[in-house]
């Protein structure tokens, strides 16, 4: 049975700025066999492929001229628990958020600090999602992986993934790897992760003493909606830049002229900026360019007001990190792939 191709589909439900473009062709693949059928289609029509999840890492500038494979697999299971540790999978196409939640349902810890991620399971260790103090390689137990230039499956394991502050080796050989099912780690027992922003806070405020896994999932829940906007009510990927990592010397000359810098020590004597704090101080938050804009309350988000290209929503980041660097002396990294 060959997959299903659609012609001149446009692409605006299926990625989170709601950028309205168009694939040439586009299909969705529910299994393994659809993925290499839509795969060898392609290659003997001499097609390249996009492969999408959710788009919510997206910036989609212009038509694709392309098979878009959009990966709708389902599925999510425990392989092992030995009463301490269990190991969980999911298809690459599950969403992400109902995914940590269903983890949670069973008493799963882990995955907690993670909730409210836009997105799907095999597009979290791409980028290496993190959030509040806690990444993929903090919960990572393996993945199953396409090899799209031999055909082969392979098994990556941690050491394998390479994995970075948002990269990972998938990210840097794009077309090479297409993953097809994630392991995460997980455990009964709560390693409660609470030093890193409000979230404390935000359970203290709770009467949450002593947090379960669930509490601290709602906690983050609520500080999410309060900051971010929702990409169903108004679009938007997430935060759109990178923080930025730079020598002390370099933070010392910023806290010259702004002594409010926020920064955060890292290894090897390297200094993690604020992105946010330092697009806001060049007065950047709440700015609007016609549908494109920075969003009023997170400077990190670049959100379409409704009608923005992906072209205006692109040349507004440029302008930003053309900014920051005049101001700071700081090269400000998009976290979207650009299309």
């Amino acid at each position: 049975m060959t997959v299903q191709w659609q012609e001149q589909v446009s692409l605006k439900p299926y990625n989170t700025f709601g950028i309205d473009v168009k694939a040439r062709y586009f299909s969705q693949a529910q299994d393994d066999q659809q993925v290499r059928q839509a795969l060898s289609q392609a290659h003997q029509q001499g097609l390249p492929v996009l492969v999408i999840g959710g788009g919510s890492n997206l910036l989609l500038t212009r038509d694709i001229d392309a098979l878009v494979l959009h990966m709708a697999s389902r599925g999510r299971r425990v392989l092992s628990d030995d009463g301490e540790r269990i190991v969980v999978e999911a298809e690459a196409g599950e969403p992400w958020h109902p995914f940590v939640q269903w983890t949670l349902a069973q008493g799963y810890c882990g995955l907690e600090n993670l909730s409210l991620i836009p997105g799907t399971v095999g597009a979290a260790p791409m980028q290496n999602v993190g959030a509040y103090g806690v990444e993929i390689k903090d919960v990572f137990a393996g993945l199953t992986a396409l090899d799209r230039e031999t055909g082969e499956l392979r098994e990556f394991g941690l050491a394998d993934c390479a994995f970075g502050y948002r990269d990972s080796v998938f990210k840097r050989n794009p077309g090479r790897w297409l993953i097809l099912r994630v392991r995460f780690a997980l455990s009964h027992s709560l390693q409660a992760h609470l030093d890193y922003g409000p979230v404390r806070q935000r359970l203290t405020e709770q009467g949450a003493t002593e947090p379960t896994a669930q509490a601290i999932s709602d906690a983050i829940c609520s500080i999410r909606r309060e900051k971010l906007p929702d990409p169903a009510e108004l679009g938007n990927a997430g935060s759109f830049f990178k923080n930025p990592v730079v020598s002390a010397a370099q933070v010392e000359r910023i806290r010259a002229h702004y002594p409010g810098v926020v920064a955060y020590p890292q290894a090897e004597g390297q200094v993690k900026l604020a992105a946010g704090w330092l697009i806001e101080q060049a007065g950047w938050k709440g700015r609007r360019e016609g549908d494109a804009g920075v969003h009023r309350l997170q400077s990190l988000v670049l959100v379409n007001y409704g009608q923005a290209s992906g072209a205006q929503m692109h040349a507004l980041a440029q302008r930003i990190q053309a900014d920051i660097l005049e101001r700071f002396g700081v090269e400000l990294e998009m976290e979207p792939n650009l299309y």
